[in-house]
């Protein structure tokens, strides 16, 4: 899967699920949390996500706006993750 492929994943499980299906033009480097679009326990959703959908775990002292705010900060862990981290 390339890079712009889990982008488009990441990008639609969290406009359809974390932020309730609402038409949004979400970009890769819009803050999530700080920007107000989704709190801090959806990252934990996101990290279920990850998990599920490409076999990568985040540590759970990662799943804060630091290390995981944008979609582009994500699969960047993503891809670390999946290399061997």
């Amino acid at each position: 899967m390339t890079r712009e492929e889990a982008k488009a994943k990441l990008r639609q499980f969290i406009v359809s699920e974390l932020m309730d299906g609402v038409d949004y033009a979400l970009v890769d480097d819009e803050p999530l949390v700080s920007g107000g679009l989704i709190d801090s326990f959806c990252l934990a959703h996101v990290a279920v996500f990850l998990e599920r959908e490409f076999g990568v775990w985040i540590p759970e002292k990662e799943l804060n706006a630091e290390h995981l705010d944008t979609i582009e900060q994500i699969v960047d862990r993503l891809e670390l993750e999946r290399r061997g981290g």
